[in-house]
């Protein structure tokens, strides 16, 4: 998902050719943008369509990179860290379940990864939670990719208008699961993961089915980032509102087309909201990331310190990059849906 970004480094152009890998690519027209020819291209193990590219693999991919950290932690949910050439972007800890197999992975960038870093990894295909990685000045374009035999792998959250009408933001999230498994031959595994994930999802929203009928959907704020003494919270377009939705509240910021939009404190007290969750950065470092930064900063508003949900403490914490659609988003869910129930608002 989109973050706010701040001034972008000058990138380093795409110019030099990788090793062919054996895999190709179509734009979403159904025109050819590569060269090989219809005898390989009938012979492919997998062909699966990401953010309005069609992508088709003789064989499995070997030397896969992540351009950022939610990509990473699908793969090595997936058991695919010896089909992994490097990873980039990491934001926070890689949890402890998946240390060991991160350790056997190189890291080509510790932010967002260029062109060159990516080029310099002998890549086979490339993988991103949003198609904001694959620029000019960073990765490269799509297009520069596919000229050079990568292909690349978009997150579908990121691309809903390329998939059915009303297909909700975690189903597409359990496609990316789904399609990385016919890519790499990990079907089954891919398929108990979203079959998982699925029930979790289900179970979190067991409680809104028991809001009583006619009653108000509580209102929420997800508070992701404070950057230069700004808020930015959760809008209509990002995670969160599906979050509430599956819980029977409603996302404060629905009526904002955007994920992370920054918004203003008198903004956040205007709408009032029945809950605020915070999402905990503390683990990336900035100043004002951790949930208890956080808080202060609330506590000491000359407003924000008297709204209802502040002073009488209706404040959920979850980790911040939960928010963000990954394999760890689930989790947050079920601490939303645990949250919501313990101060009252479901029976």
């Amino acid at each position: 998902m989109r973050h706010p970004v701040h001034p972008a480094r000058l990138g380093i152009a795409l110019t030099l050719a990788l090793a062919a890998t054996g895999c190709s690519t179509t734009a979403g027209d159904g025109s050819r943008a590569d060269t090989k020819s219809t005898a390989r291209a009938s012979a492919t193990a997998a062909s699966i369509t990401s953010c309005g590219r069609r992508l088709s693999f003789a064989e499995p991919p070997k030397r896969t990179v992540a351009l950022d950290q939610t990509s990473t932690e699908t793969l090595l949910e997936l058991g695919l860290q010896d089909r992994m050439a490097g990873t980039a972007n990491l934001k926070t800890k890689i949890p402890a379940r998946y240390a060991a197999a991160y350790a056997e992975v190189p890291v080509i960038a510790p932010k967002i990864a260029t062109g060159e870093q990516l080029r310099s990894s002998a890549t086979d295909f490339a993988v991103a939670g949003s198609t904001d990685l694959f620029t000019a000045d960073r990765a490269g374009t799509r297009e520069e990719l596919a000229a050079l035999e990568v292909p690349t792998f978009v997150s579908a959250v990121d691309c809903p208008q390329h998939s059915p009408a009303g297909t909700t933001p975690f189903e597409l999230l359990f496609s990316d699961y789904e399609n990385l498994g016919k890519v790499f031959g990990a079907r089954e595994r891919a398929g108990k993961l979203a079959a998982d994930q699925r029930a979790a999802v289900t179970k979190a929203g067991e409680n809104a089915a028991e809001l009583p009928e006619g009653a108000d959907r509580p209102t929420v704020v997800y508070l992701y980032s404070v950057f230069n003494g700004m808020p930015y919270v959760a809008g209509r377009t990002g995670l969160p509102s599906e979050m509430s939705r599956i819980v029977g509240a409603e996302n404060a910021f629905d009526d904002v087309d955007e994920d992370w939009p920054e918004v203003s404190w008198e903004e956040i007290a205007e709408r009032d909201p029945d809950v605020i969750v915070i999402g905990d950065l503390s683990e990336r470092g900035r100043p004002g990331d951790s949930a208890a930064e956080k808080r202060a900063t609330m506590n000491a508003h000359p407003v924000i310190s008297r709204l209802p949900a502040v002073r009488d403490d209706r404040i959920l914490e979850v980790p911040g990059i939960e928010l963000d659609p990954s394999v760890r988003s689930v989790h947050a869910l079920g601490l939303l849906a645990q949250g919501m129930k313990d101060l009252g608002y479901v029976r």
